[in-house]
């Protein structure tokens, strides 16, 4: 039974994603901290946080809404990673690994999504 956001798998895959990006952001450019830096990290920090603030809603109908919100995050920093690799900012096979991640991550919020009920 879920009691929380704190108790579903996908809100605590997407925080051990947002470590990773965190730690992979760490090493682009310096010049990159408000842009590229500034953006992936919100970005991924989005999903997570959407879940839980869907979470917390009243109705099933918000909730979906919110993971509609946290699936467009994932698909923003799937974009986002491509970009950083195409710029030499992250090697492929990293890039590789976060997506199989981030894929993850996106097919349990839709099975999330079909779960609820509106």
């Amino acid at each position: 039974m879920v009691r929380t956001h704190k108790d579903l798998n996908v809100w605590k895959k997407s925080v051990d994603f947002v470590t990773n990006i965190y730690g992979v952001t760490d090493k682009f450019p310096k010049a990159e901290m408000f842009g590229l830096t500034s953006q992936i990290r919100r970005a991924a920090i989005s999903i997570p946080s959407n879940i839980a603030e869907g979470a917390t809603r009243k109705h099933k109908k918000e909730f979906r809404q919110f993971l509609y919100i946290a699936l467009s995050s994932a698909a923003e920093v799937d974009t986002q990673l491509i970009i950083a690799n195409k710029l030499g900012f992250l090697e492929s096979n990293k890039k590789d690994e976060l997506q199989l991640e981030l894929t993850s991550i996106s097919k349990m919020i839709q099975g999330l999504i079909k779960t609820i009920i509106t």
